[in-house]
């Protein structure tokens, strides 16, 4: 395997480039590591900066001595990642989530599986506007000042993932007034 090996915290993780991501699977799956653990995407980029990376780990086992080995690689917005679901079959779910959480592209293209086709976007990713929090408000208890019982005891904020307070829908009393 052409990879570069790191440990960290008694897990190693080899670093592949994409082109070889396919490769190292096949030989990790060769070498004994018969059972599928997880995996996962990582947002590495900044929101709205080019060249949007992804790192995606893969886990491993060696059920014969259970030790555990990782891939990753990074992959760019117009890339597609290799699809290991033909050595280990429970990566397919794995895969189909990477595809629509995070817009990753994924090779033999997976169908929808947790959002509508209708669905625009892709909701773990760090551009990705939270609506949900400016149409509806958070469920849970009122901030200082919010119930008009008590002053407000410091600044308001916008709820996490909101851009600034002007964006979303209009408020009855503001679009009449």
């Amino acid at each position: 395997m052409t990879t570069t090996p790191k440990t960290a915290f008694g897990q190693t993780v080899h670093h592949v480039e994409l082109a070889g991501w396919l490769a190292a699977a096949t030989e990790l799956h060769g070498s004994g590591h018969t059972m599928f653990d997880w995996l996962g995407v990582e947002d590495a980029g900044r929101p709205g900066a080019a060249g949007q990376r992804h790192a995606v780990f893969l886990h491993v086992i060696d059920p014969r001595t259970r030790a555990g080995v990782m891939l990753r690689t990074e992959v760019g917005a117009e890339d597609a990642l290799a699809s290991v679901a033909h050595l280990w079959k429970g990566a397919r779910w794995h895969e189909r989530e990477a595809a629509e959480m995070f817009g990753i592209g994924v090779a033999d293209e997976p169908e929808h599986l947790l959002l509508p086709d209708t669905f625009q976007g892709h909701p773990l990713r760090k551009d990705f506007v939270l609506a949900s929090r400016v149409v509806r408000p958070w469920p849970g208890r009122l901030e200082p000042g919010e119930d008009a019982t008590s002053a407000p005891s410091r600044r308001r904020t916008a709820p996490p993932g909101v851009p600034d307070p002007s964006w979303g829908p209009r408020r009855e009393e503001e679009s009449t007034s």
